[in-house]
């Protein structure tokens, strides 16, 4: 990265036949390695500067210098600023996913195609939302008192990182969330991203080994060195089960060079040092092996809810919703086993059920019948089909789209 000078800038657009200022006067210097954020109000000019730096816009006035060499007046395809740009107005066609991947990718010999071509690379690799993006909050999540002081902890290690590196204390802020599927792991990591203002990276281990062989340890690579360039930010690494899979196996050895690759990045990444908060997801702690549970400082359960806990969750998510004679405590009897995303399942049945009558007000008795059918759809799905129309049972028994046949409610949402 090239360090980057601004002298003077100044850019005017002609608006209705008279000239309007975007940015007058700006002066400063972007160092290497550094992470520089633009404040102000709407309309001040920070995008027009971004847009300025990256050679999108000429400036009207003043110069633009990278790495020593001035740059005003060379067009976008022609400049490598080596920056990494979030902001949601630069290229207002592409998501902020798709706005950081292609700055990612901008640098040394530029070549559209290619570019393009490796930005649909990296969006294969990691799902990028910027907190805006992300709608759930920690306060419409229905925590466990463990889950909240965990969360808790973390927030402040975050709060005095400097305090932390001063102390030497440097091995923090790499959470592992176990449990079983739709408990809410990955809705409490994209949540907390949304809390604290930070952009959320999401990487499933599976996609990465099973769709790059021979180049896997490199896209490993490629994740953590995202989330690096991103930060602060979050690294969410989901299905971390699948590390241990392959470790346990005898799997073409490029997978094993990735998963070593994978512990090796993961030792290496530092809530203290990188300003990067990881957090893993599994839903087969059993199949973690030493090595990898070693790389967390932190293991948070999610374990199905219980009664109480199936009680705060109905009320949570039928705050919007008008229910005559609601009694929550008595739908929560009935769901004894159901994970939060089995009873949002069951919310969504009852709803879609009144509307077929045209009714939006729900009864206690659409919910008690909602809870009946879902248990009867779980139970269909979940048989061993020996004999009968696979076909048909599946259709039937599978409203919400998944294909798993373990025993139990074993969802593969986790919302």
């Amino acid at each position: 990265m090239a360090t980057i000078h601004l002298e003077e800038l100044r850019k005017v657009f002609g608006v209705g036949g008279t000239d309007h200022v975007a940015v007058d006067g700006i002066s400063l210097e972007i160092p290497d390695g550094s992470f520089t954020t633009i404040v102000g109000p709407s309309g001040c000019g920070k995008t027009t500067t971004l847009r300025t730096i990256a050679g999108f816009e000429q400036p009207t006035e003043g110069r633009v210098g990278i790495g020593g060499v001035d740059m005003t007046g060379v067009p976008a395809d022609r400049r490598d600023t080596g920056m990494v740009f979030q902001d949601f107005a630069l290229f207002p066609h592409m998501t902020v996913g798709e706005n950081v991947a292609y700055g990612l990718t901008v640098g040394g010999d530029w070549d559209e195609a290619r570019a393009q071509e490796r930005v649909a690379e990296m969006l294969e690799l990691v799902d990028i939302r910027a907190p805006e993006e992300i709608e759930m909050t920690l306060d419409e999540l229905v925590l466990t008192e463990d889950q909240e002081g965990e969360i808790n902890k973390i927030v402040k290690a975050i709060e005095h990182r400097e305090y932390l590196a001063q102390i030497g204390l440097r091995e923090i802020g790499k959470l592992l969330f176990v449990g079983p599927p739709g408990t809410g792991k990955t809705s409490t990591a994209r949540a907390l991203a949304h809390d604290l203002d930070l952009p959320f990276v999401e990487v499933k281990l599976s996609m990465i080994t099973s769709q790059y062989l021979g180049e896997t340890a490199k896209n490993v690579e490629k994740v953590f060195e995202v989330a690096k360039r991103l930060s602060p930010c979050i690294l969410f690494m989901d299905e971390f089960d699948f590390v241990a899979k392959t470790r346990a196996s005898d799997e073409h050895a490029a997978i094993k060079r990735a998963v070593n690759t994978l512990l090796k990045s993961i030792d290496d990444i530092s809530l203290i040092q990188d300003d990067v908060l990881l957090i893993g997801a599994t839903n087969h702690p059993d199949q973690l092996d030493a090595a990898a549970w070693r790389r967390f400082d932190e293991i948070v359960n999610f374990p199905k809810p219980d009664r109480g806990m199936r009680a705060d969750i109905l009320r949570v998510i039928t705050r919007a919703m008008e229910i005559e004679e609601f009694d929550p405590d008595a739908i929560a009897e009935l769901t004894e086993g159901l994970t939060g995303s089995d009873l949002r399942m069951v919310l969504r049945e009852a709803v879609l059920d009144a509307l077929t009558e045209e009714r939006t007000t729900l009864t206690q008795q659409d919910l008690e019948d909602a809870v009946t059918d879902f248990e009867e759809r779980d139970t269909l799905k979940n048989m061993d089909m020996i004999e009968g129309d696979h076909d048909a049972l599946v259709a039937g028994g599978d409203i919400g789209g998944s294909g798993s046949s373990g025993g139990g409610h074993d969802h593969s949402h986790d919302h």
